[in-house]
C-alpha cells in the first residue's frame, strides 16, 4: 500500500538481507523503518509493537527464526539452540495464532536438517509465508468487497459507512489487511465508502494506524471515541460493521482487540451485519470454546494510565510527548483481547470464501478442521 505515494509492505529483507520493518510506535507522528538484526531485536519489536497485528506477527516470526539460524554460534548445539531461541518468539504474544503457525512452519525445517542445509530453506520459507499473507489478505478483499457492494445497491449511489475497530489494515499484515482489504478493494473499484474508525484505547491504533492508513490512501473516514458506535448503530448510521481477528476457534468464537465484544453487542441489538475477516492462519481448530480456552494476553498497566500524541511547540517543531491521565495512586488493568462469541458473527470473510460462523459451516470451508470436532 502507499505511503507518500510510494508503495510499501510492512516487512520485508532488502537486497543486502536485511530484515526491516515500518516502526508503528512512531506513527502517525514519525515515518520510521527499523532494521531487526537478531532474534532479540524482533522479539523486542513484537512484544514492544512496533510491528502488531495477527498476520504481520506470524511474518515477522517466520523471518525471526531465519535470522536465528543466520546469526547460529557453531559451537552451539544446533536443535537446542534454535529450540530456545524459537521458545523466546512464541512468549512475546500469547493470542495470535499466526504467530505459533509460522514457527510451526519453520520448525518442520529445521527439526529435520543441519544448520548449512536448513538456512536457505528457512529464509525460502519465510518470504513464503510473507506472500501468502498478501495473497490471502488480497483474495479476503475481493470476498469482502461483494458484501460491500451489495449494501452499495442498496443505497443506490450512497457511502456504506463501515465501522471497525483497532487496526486490521495492511499495517497489521504484510499488505492489504483483513478488514481492512474488503475496503480498499470497494475504494478502488469506485463504490462508495466511509469509515468510522474506532480510537482504540488504549494504545489508539485505529487513531494513530488505521486512520493514517485510510488517509494515505484517501480513504473517507471519521474518527470517533470507542464509546460512539452505538450510538451510530441506534441512529442507523452503520451499515456494516468489519473486524480483524487474532485467534479463532473451530466454532467461530473470535478473539480480537479488546472493545470488540462491545461493538458486537451492540450490532445485534440494532440488527447491523458484524463481520469477521481472518486468513486461515488465524484459526485455531482445536480450540472450540473461545471465551474458556483463548489465552488473553494482559499488557503492562502503564498503557491505560498514560497516552502518548504530540504538539506543536513555540518554535512550531512537532515534539511526541507521553502524559499522564490518571491519578498516581491510581493502577490500571490491561487486557489486550476479549473474545466475541460466534452467535454475535454474521459471517467470517476469509481467504477461501466467506462462511458463517458456526462448526460445521467453518468445517466446511475447511475440512481439516474436522479431525478436531468431538
Amino acid at each position: 500500500m502507499r505511503i507518500q505515494n510510494k508503495h510499501y509492505t510492512s516487512i520485508w529483507l532488502t537486497d543486502e538481507d536485511e530484515l526491516q520493518i515500518i516502526d508503528q510506535t512512531k506513527l502517525p507522528y514519525q515515518f520510521e523503518i527499523a532494521t531487526l538484526k537478531s532474534n532479540s531485536d524482533v522479539c523486542r519489536a513484537i512484544s514492544s509493537m512496533q510491528v502488531r497485528g495477527a498476520g504481520l506477527i506470524g511474518v515477522t516470526a517466520g523471518y525471526g527464526v531465519y535470522l536465528i539460524a543466520k546469526n547460529f554460534p557453531k559451537q552451539k548445539n544446533w536443535k537446542q539452540y534454535m529450540r530456545e531461541e524459537c521458545d523466546k518468539l512464541l512468549k512475546t504474544r500469547p493470542t495470535a495464532k499466526n504467530l505459533s503457525y509460522a514457527l510451526e512452519q519453520q520448525t518442520k525445517i529445521w527439526q529435520n536438517a543441519a544448520h548449512d542445509e536448513a538456512l536457505p530453506k528457512l529464509r525460502k520459507k519465510a518470504l513464503e509465508l510473507a506472500r501468502e499473507d498478501i495473497d490471502f489478505c488480497k483474495r479476503i478483499g475481493e470476498h469482502g468487497k461483494e458484501i460491500i457492494a451489495k449494501i452499495a445497491q442498496r443505497k443506490n449511489g450512497q457511502p456504506v459507512n463501515i465501522l471497525t475497530h483497532c487496526n486490521a489494515g495492511w499495517l497489521a499484515f504484510t499488505d492489504y489487511g483483513s478488514a481492512l482489504s474488503p475496503v480498499y478493494t470497494a475504494f478502488n473499484e469506485n463504490i462508495p465508502v466511509h469509515v468510522f474508525v474506532d480510537e482504540t484505547r488504549p494504545r489508539n491504533q485505529g487513531a494513530s494506524l488505521t486512520a493514517f492508513e485510510l488517509a494515505e490512501q484517501d480513504v473517507p473516514h471519521t474518527l470517533i471515541a470507542d464509546n460512539v458506535g452505538g450510538h451510530l448503530m441506534q441512529h442507523g448510521m452503520v451499515d456494516l460493521v468489519l473486524v480483524g481477528a487474532d485467534r479463532v476457534t473451530r466454532s467461530g468464537d473470535t478473539a480480537n482487540k479488546i472493545g470488540t465484544y462491545l461493538k458486537a453487542l451492540a450490532a445485534h441489538d440494532n440488527h447491523v451485519p458484524f463481520y469477521v475477516a481472518l486468513p486461515s492462519s488465524t484459526f485455531d481448530f482445536s480450540l472450540y470454546d473461545g471465551v474458556k480456552e483463548i489465552v488473553i494476553e494482559e499488557r503492562n498497566a502503564r498503557e491505560t494510565e498514560y497516552v502518548t500524541g504530540y504538539y506543536h511547540n513555540a518554535d512550531k517543531e512537532k515534539l511526541i510527548q507521553e502524559v499522564r491521565i490518571c491519578p498516581e495512586k491510581t493502577k490500571g488493568l490491561n487486557f489486550a483481547f476479549d473474545v466475541t462469541p460466534h452467535t454475535l458473527i454474521t459471517g467470517l470473510i476469509t481467504e477461501r470464501g466467506i462462511t458463517e460462523a458456526n462448526e460445521k459451516a467453518i468445517s466446511t470451508l475447511y475440512p481439516e478442521a474436522k479431525k478436531f470436532i468431538q
